[in-house]
């Protein structure tokens, strides 16, 4: 269940995202193609997020000191864009027009799963 409410809350911070930051577009013919590649490629940023993103800090934690933590929204921007990537190899209608709008879109989908995530507590989470 706990699955479930993480790719509900990733794919309406995905919605937003595209909402707020020009260059990130879902266009998909219907509402609910638009539903469904929202969840699909928040499944695809989890999954990426939830792999790649270890190893890229175990392996760049010089980088990640060095830039006292700046490096970080690099990785970001970049995972972003690999997600847009797949997401094109997926033939699904989701579109990151170029570096800045990954940069700005990583920012907004990491506060705004953020602030729903105080609303929406995890049960794993003992705050």
């Amino acid at each position: 269940m706990g699955f479930v409410i993480r790719l509900a809350v990733n794919a309406v911070a995905l919605w937003i995202t595209t909402l707020i930051v020009p260059g990130i577009n879902v266009a998909g013919d219907t509402t609910t193609s638009n539903v469904l590649t929202l969840v699909v490629v928040a499944l695809i940023f989890g999954l990426i997020n939830a792999v790649l993103k270890p190893i890229i800090k175990v392996v760049g934690c010089v980088f990640y000191l060095l830039t006292l933590g700046l490096f970080a929204l690099v990785v970001n921007a970049l995972l972003f864009l690999l997600t847009d990537w797949l997401a094109q190899q997926l033939d699904l209608p989701f579109t990151i027009d170029g570096f800045w709008p990954a940069f700005w879109g990583a920012i907004v989908m990491a506060i705004v799963g953020w602030l729903i995530s105080l609303v929406i507590p995890d049960k794993y989470d003992k705050r």
